[in-house]
């Protein structure tokens, strides 16, 4: 408890945790689906792989690709989703309260993506969020992604920060990794885009968030 009352910043990953994004991802894919003459693929399917980015998404639609179709098809599917990045993308339900609350208690909050930064910046732009962040780290900010913990250790660093006095929410094993790995408490977002197969409570984080008001209360704001 005591440590939980040393924290000073929040990092949050994006897509699933504090965004959600899936509407456009699935609409993108869907596009791509369809230039390749296949069907739509149902919303439903398409949400538990948004967190897995272009690779899981590939997969679902297309099957294992060889190295050389699958870097196309990337390339058509980023265009896809670049052109729609915030015609359905919004905050979780809660989660503009949930920042106000941080910003009034004399926190900040981050964010530390795998997200590149030509899709980032301009959605939180679109959003209105690119300049409350603290800091934002995005997936080609530095040679390593998660769960590799140096993105959290560098956006600690960019807050001043020692890594203990920062918790993590994401809604990945990765996201848990990554935090563990940087020496941070890490929380799942268990509203995010987790599959059927997934048990986060296995993944051992410091707690499970069913919504995103969850966090002021785990934080004690």
């Amino acid at each position: 408890m005591s440590r939980r009352r040393d924290l000073a910043a929040v990092l949050l990953d994006l897509d699933g945790t504090l965004l959600d994004t899936a509407a456009d991802m699935a609409a993108a894919l869907n596009r791509l689906r369809l230039d390749e003459g296949l069907e739509p693929l149902p919303f439903a399917a398409v949400r538990p792989q948004v967190s897995h980015g272009s690779p899981g998404l590939l997969e679902l639609g297309f099957g294992r690709l060889e190295p050389g179709h699958y870097e196309v098809l990337r390339s058509r599917f980023l265009a896809h989703y670049r052109r729609g990045l915030a015609e359905q993308t919004r905050l979780f339900d809660g989660f503009d309260d949930v920042l106000t609350a941080i910003e009034a208690a004399g926190m900040r909050w981050g964010i530390v993506t795998n997200k590149p930064g030509w899709l980032t910046d301009p959605l939180l732009a679109a959003l209105g969020l690119a300049t409350r962040s603290s800091c934002t780290v995005s997936g080609d900010t530095l040679a390593e992604r998660k769960p590799h913990p140096l993105p959290l250790l560098y956006a600690a660093r960019c807050l001043s920060l020692p890594a203990e006095r920062c918790v993590y929410v994401g809604d990945a094993e990765r996201d848990v990794q990554a935090a563990r790995g940087a020496g941070m408490m890490a929380l799942v977002a268990g509203y995010g885009y987790l599959g059927a197969d997934d048990d986060p409570a296995s993944w051992q984080p410091a707690a499970v968030l069913e919504r995103p008001s969850d966090l002021l209360a785990w934080l004690g704001l």
